[in-house]
């Protein structure tokens, strides 16, 4: 491993596990975040399903007067057409991430039984890792974001990352990543021919009660349940 694992709260579905699911918590949030949405998915026991809800690092931010709070990178300005973008952060997120796919894999989970989820920066995490990283995954949760460092990402892509399934969700009334950049990422990885299913909800920037049962219908289609 190339650095210590991050700090994880972990939940299991049954006592024993075939798939991971790796969820990324938005900016100044924690793992805690997103512990309830478990129970709210309503899997079946089998196959079991573990949660893996990592702490972003805490660093300066930025926009927020440079105050430290927990975060996968820096942001610099709201501004997302002319912002400076933390391309260092994003790439040491994205192998921090990494590192605990590597893990999961080393404990007897596949790959191809491995999710990657995550909301606001935790998203643009899932969806820099997910498509542009060394394993081939179950899929991809993408909520509330946008795809980073786009120029980076885009030659890294790769016909097998392009099958990777992905549930691309956004907020019509979001006022922090407003849903044009959602839509630029989205129809940007629709070019690349990246296999997405999009989805829009009347909500702001959070996560609402019919995005949660959308992705329960798509969590158990990926599951096998």
């Amino acid at each position: 491993m190339s650095q210590k694992l991050l700090d994880c709260i972990e939940i299991s579905t049954a006592e024993n596990t075939e798939y991971t699911v790796i969820w990324l918590h938005g900016l100044g949030a924690s793992g805690h975040d997103f512990e309830p949405i478990v129970p709210e998915l309503q899997l079946l026991h089998r196959p079991g399903v573990k949660f893996l809800f990592p702490h972003a690092p805490i660093r300066p931010i930025t926009v927020n007067g440079g105050a430290a709070m927990r975060g996968w990178y820096d942001i610099t300005s709201m501004d997302f057409g002319s912002r400076e973008q933390d391309i260092e952060g994003v790439k040491e997120s994205a192998s921090h991430v990494n590192d605990l796919i590597n893990h999961e894999i080393s404990q007897g989970i596949p790959a191809g039984n491995i999710l990657l989820a995550g909301f606001s920066q935790g998203g643009a995490i899932a969806l820099y890792a997910g498509l542009t990283g060394e394993h081939i995954l179950g899929g991809i949760m993408a909520l509330s974001t946008y795809m980073p460092i786009q120029e980076t990402a885009l030659p890294l892509i790769t016909d097998a990352h392009r099958g990777v399934p992905i549930f691309m969700a956004h907020g019509d009334h979001d006022d922090v990543i407003a849903i044009e950049h959602a839509i630029q990422s989205k129809e940007l990885l629709e070019a690349q021919k990246v296999n997405i299913e999009w989805h829009t909800y009347a909500m702001p920037h959070s996560v609402s009660t019919e995005e949660i049962a959308d992705l329960s219908v798509w969590m158990k289609l990926q599951f096998g349940m």
